[in-house]
């Protein structure tokens, strides 16, 4: 089992992502300060999380709150049963159909593979139609499931 732990920068309009064998809080841990280290220290950066349980760790396991206070960086929680808030969403729902559906890959090592190649190609092409049309279709359908 192979876990994705992405970030989706809304002022640049690009996808990063590490893929992992496990999902604690370290691993969270390393990603946010990757995340931190694509911006100058001075600019203030918010991380949206969601319901992924590191995410919800970092509540009561302080080393997450602690880095976050000392490298200028904001926690920002969606509500439970909000992932339509999490802008990340519609990036995920694209990253499945461009990427592993309809696929049967040999091994672990081969999906990473191809899902970092499509967040190369995603971040190359972020004006493609077809890229616009699932994301945009992910975005309508995450808002009318609430409405």
């Amino acid at each position: 089992m192979r876990h994705l732990i992405a970030g989706y920068d809304l002022s640049t309009d690009r996808l990063y992502g590490h893929v992992k064998a496990r999902k604690g809080r370290t691993e969270f841990l390393a990603f946010c300060r990757y995340l931190r280290s694509l911006h100058p220290a001075e600019v203030r950066i918010a991380i949206v999380l969601d319901n992924f349980s590191p995410h919800l760790s970092t509540r009561t396991d302080s080393r997450v709150g602690e880095w976050a206070a000392a490298n200028n960086v904001e926690l920002a929680y969606t509500p439970f049963y909000g992932s339509w808030l999490n802008r990340i969403e519609a990036q995920f729902t694209a990253l499945r159909y461009f990427a592993p559906d309809g696929t049967d890959h040999e091994s672990h090592r081969e999906q990473a593979s191809m899902i970092r190649r499509y967040i190369a190609w995603r971040n190359r092409h972020v004006t493609d139609p077809r890229l616009r049309k699932v994301i945009r279709r992910a975005e309508t359908i995450k808002r009318a499931k609430v409405a």
